[in-house]
């Protein structure tokens, strides 16, 4: 009996470790994207020339549109590592980057001090976090897809987006509580600083735990003649396969962008809600989101992926509206509004870690995901805030909604396409 218990406890420490050290990880991933969006001002100010102060704000943005140019490149690059050296080497890598990379931006010199190569410094530390944030999720999802129970893999998948939300909310919430308890003067001069330098000390600790996983057994499996194989003949082979991830990411990317990144700004900025109270609504509807995850991850290992899928991409494209015309003037519109989405959304986001993993073999399943996930959100996601702005600003607003909307039944359609693959084996 106590070698059972014994065995049992040292299943679930194993559970613990895992999720953990790649929860943590993606969570760093999203914290970075979300940190930087929220502090652009102050960047702005302090590594940009204050001459023009809008000029610099436009500069500081141009650099974040840098880290998804580099995205697919990280893609290709993490991902060829996850397939040919290890899962768990390209996850350690990846965040030992990301970390690097806030670690420089933490510590930047000034535009006053050094001048231009403040700017530069920026630059560099974006390209980095591109390159490690393209190559983080596939390789994340890839490892914890390989490691979870396969009658289990799709509530196991649900860790993706619920550690990146807890990423998300844990730099919105740092910066508002630096916002209320520094003055103007301290924030410009060191506080921006502070979420970026505990970016890199949650990298540095992501990293570690990472080092001390084990490897997929999947991985392990491969002959090493499988492990030499040429890529790119894999690739196109599967050509089929990244166009699927493409059309089921479409939807999902740009209408979490809308819902569940910029809904909250475009409430304080354009419907004039108090900003406070928008942070707040937005927290509530992400909480919603973080329990709505696991509810359609449990339902797809009982029902099936694609009707989960379908389920999630048609709820969006018909909400999307309703929701669009009740949000008007106050901050509890604004937290039913996303709230409803965001529902729907979890759907999809909730199990594609797991359908992006089940579509392809062993042997090209991190860079197989990564280049075409990557490619997917750079043209689509990285574009939707200009076509946002430049639509609204002529005013053509509910263009860019039929777009979405679009966008939402493309990956209803390509739904379709793609096997049932609830329960699959990926050890072959």
């Amino acid at each position: 009996m106590s070698t059972i218990i014994n065995s049992q406890l040292s299943t679930r420490a194993a559970t613990r470790k895992t999720l953990l050290g790649t929860g943590i990880g993606n969570a760093v991933e999203w914290y970075d994207w979300a940190i930087y969006a929220t502090f652009t001002p102050f960047i702005a100010s302090q590594l940009f020339s204050k001459a023009d102060p809008a000029s610099a704000v436009l500069a500081t943005l141009a650099i974040f549109a840098v880290g998804f140019v580099a995205r697919p490149v990280g893609g290709f690059l993490f991902g060829w590592i996850g397939d040919r050296v290890g899962r768990k080497t390209s996850m350690t890598l990846a965040v030992g980057l990301a970390s690097l990379g806030s670690l420089m931006i933490g510590v930047a010199p000034s535009f006053a001090t050094v001048g231009v190569w403040a700017s530069l410094t920026l630059l560099l530390a974006r390209l980095i976090q591109g390159l490690a944030h393209g190559g983080e999720l596939p390789s994340s999802q890839t490892y914890l897809s390989e490691v979870a129970p396969k009658e289990r893999r799709g509530l196991w998948a649900t860790l993706i987006y619920t550690s990146g939300t807890v990423g998300i909310l844990a730099g919105t919430l740092l910066g508002a509580i630096l916002n209320m308890t520094l003055s103007a003067e301290a924030m410009n001069a060191w506080g921006w600083r502070v979420p970026f330098l505990v970016g890199a000390v949650m990298g540095l600790y992501a990293l570690i735990m990472r080092s001390r996983l084990h490897e997929t057994e999947a991985f392990e499996g491969e002959t090493a003649s499988e492990k030499r194989a040429p890529i790119w003949p894999q690739i196109v082979k599967h050509r089929k396969q990244a166009l699927q991830v493409v059309g089921l990411t479409v939807g999902l990317t740009v209408i979490y962008y809308i819902w569940g990144v910029v809904a909250p700004s475009y409430a304080a900025t354009v419907l004039k809600i108090d900003r406070g109270e928008t942070l707040w609504a937005s927290v509530i509807a992400n909480i919603v989101f973080i329990a709505a995850l696991p509810v359609w991850g449990k339902l797809s290992d009982r029902i099936g992926r694609k009707k989960v899928l379908w389920a999630g991409a048609v709820g969006s494209a018909v909400m999307h509206f309703p929701m669009t015309w009740l949000l008007k003037d106050s901050a509890w519109q604004l937290a039913v509004s996303m709230s409803v989405m965001l529902i729907f959304i979890a759907a999809s986001a909730a199990i594609v870690p797991a359908v992006y993993a089940e579509l392809f073999p062993t042997s090209i399943r991190t860079i197989g995901v990564g280049v075409p996930y990557s490619i997917c959100v750079a043209v689509f996601g990285g574009t939707a805030p200009y076509l946002q702005t430049w639509l609204g600003t002529i005013g053509l607003s509910n263009v860019f909604n039929i777009y979405a909307v679009a966008l939402l039944i493309v990956s209803a359609l390509f739904v379709f396409t793609i096997p049932e693959t609830k329960g699959k084996d990926l050890t072959h």
